[in-house]
């Protein structure tokens, strides 16, 4: 390990009567990748925002390179040489990418005016120092998630920083983007830049990181090189329980067929036949493109069908659109909840409540009292905090997010529920209560189908699995008799090229 490029001590920040961080500590080295782990609400952001100049610290002390500084803005934390890519990307979108990366600092020629060939030729320069060949010309909205990601980390290079904060930054990439950022951390840290990685995946803090610090209700709970800790070791500092407990239910007993699928054809997918029967929790596994979102927009209506059958508890349904899905008592938790799920700016009472109203309209007025207690029992049951009930749903955690989401289908008492990536940006606690909902709702007598890309959670809280490759179900197992290495090798068509020339996998 070389040597201390960055050290916080005695960090403590208070808001109002709440003590976000107490007493907290952090270090981090040139060249290393020190990842910061816990819990929403657990220390996290705020010791970031403390770091970038966003919010100023009670009492503690930062030191750079052994020398004490004072962080009072976003310009003093670059001028020190510090960065963050936030989870939610700081980027204007209606601009071109050259014009982001100039951003503040836009080259002027000698009458005052915009040099726009110097800036363009400047933009080519800092995306080739993390060997991107994205067009500075191109409009940055134009691009996925994943490129826009790298042309925040372009800049961040481009301006010197020697101390990057990654906040969940592989939370809305593709496996390939992923994998392209993996490659850029670690350019990255061969050129001696330290990294602060914020995740909650493990298998990706595993793969990357050198050391791990864990948060837990804003105190500092422990660290420890990745080589001398595991998993199990995090979850247990993180929220005080083992590893075991979080995928762990009772046997269920599945009912009769709620959810019944047959040769549903849509845009790259089809047909496919599956069934969900009440009290039973079916995921659908598969590497991303392989259909499985597209299969739950058909079934829900998202997304127009071109051929096939949906019945619900042997009811003829096939919904054409999300209005008669939940008619037919079909609800969904999209994949992406912040642009397909929930109305942002509204408060959570509305966005709990917007697929009931008709429940709780007389004559063409909302009896608002009703509403309003429905809501705050649902809130309750998900220990979302009732005094949140007016807040906008933007201003709550991602995970409180998801159960804001989850809430309006268990208050509109669905007989099937489509979950896509429930827990996409959740941490463990917030996932195991997830996961006990779903678990308390199958034995409710309704039938869940999930979808996700979490192999270990898939396994874990389902009954059974069905695996898509290519648009079509390749696979269904026994969630107790499967694997994940068996779930792959029929996810990537091995299985299938092993059959055909006869090779024993």
């Amino acid at each position: 390990m070389s040597h201390p490029l960055l050290n916080l001590e005695g960090i403590s920040k208070r808001f109002g009567a709440t003590l976000a961080l107490n007493d907290v500590r952090f270090d981090l080295r040139a060249g290393e990748v020190h990842a910061l782990m816990g819990e929403n609400g657990a220390g996290k952001s705020t010791l970031m925002k403390i770091l970038a100049g966003n919010i100023e610290r009670d009492t503690g002390t930062i030191h750079i390179d052994g020398q004490a500084v004072d962080i009072r803005s976003p310009r003093d934390a670059a001028r020190h040489g510090i960065a963050i890519i936030h989870q939610e990307l700081n980027t204007v979108p209606e601009m071109t990418v050259a014009e982001n990366l100039a951003l503040g600092r836009e080259p002027r020629t000698r009458f005052g005016m915009l040099d726009r060939a110097l800036m363009e030729r400047e933009a080519r320069e800092k995306l080739a120092r993390i060997h991107s060949t994205i067009d500075p010309r191109r409009k940055l909205g134009s691009l996925s998630v994943g490129m826009q990601q790298m042309v925040e980390i372009a800049r961040a290079v481009g301006e010197n920083a020697r101390v990057l904060v990654l906040d969940e930054p592989t939370a809305a990439l593709s496996r390939a983007e992923a994998l392209e950022l993996y490659k850029l951390i670690g350019q990255m840290r061969a050129a001696g830049v330290g990294m602060v990685y914020i995740s909650h995946r493990m298998e990706e803090v595993w793969q990357l990181a050198d050391r791990v610090t864990v948060f837990r209700d804003g105190a500092y709970v422990g660290s420890g090189m990745l080589t001398e800790i595991s998993p199990a070791d995090v979850v247990r500092m993180m929220v005080g329980r083992t590893v075991a407990d979080l995928y762990h239910h009772e046997p269920r007993q599945p009912g009769r067929p709620l959810l019944t699928v047959k040769g549903l054809v849509g845009p790259a997918v089809g047909p496919v036949d599956l069934t969900v029967r009440a009290g039973e929790v079916v995921c659908m596994a598969g590497l991303i493109g392989s259909g499985r979102t597209e299969v739950g927009r058909l079934i829900f209506g998202a997304d127009a069908r071109t051929q096939g059958d949906v019945e619900i508890d042997g009811r003829a349904s096939a919904p054409a659109d999300p209005t008669e899905a939940i008619a037919d008592g079909i609800g969904m938790v999209p994949e992406n909840r912040k642009e397909q799920g929930l109305f942002l700016d509204h408060a959570v009472e509305d966005n709990v409540a917007i697929s009931s109203l008709d429940r709780f309209v007389s004559a063409g007025v909302i009896r608002r009292q009703e509403r309003r207690a429905a809501v705050l029992g649902e809130m309750e049951r998900l220990r979302l905090r009732l005094n949140a009930i007016d807040l906008p749903v933007k201003a709550l955690s991602g995970g409180n997010q998801q159960k804001a989401a989850l809430a309006r289908w268990l208050l509109r008492d669905c007989d099937v529920l489509i979950l896509d990536e429930p827990t996409r940006g959740v941490d463990i606690g917030a996932k195991r209560e997830i996961y006990e909902q779903i678990d308390g709702l199958a034995r409710a007598g309704k039938a869940i189908l999930v979808i996700s890309s979490d192999l270990p959670e898939a396994i874990g809280i389902s009954d059974r699995l069905l695996v898509m490759r290519e648009g079509s179900i390749v696979a269904e197992l026994e969630s107790s008799q499967t694997s994940e290495e068996e779930v792959m090798l029929h996810a990537t068509g091995t299985v299938a090229k092993a059959a055909r020339t006869g090779v024993h996998v």
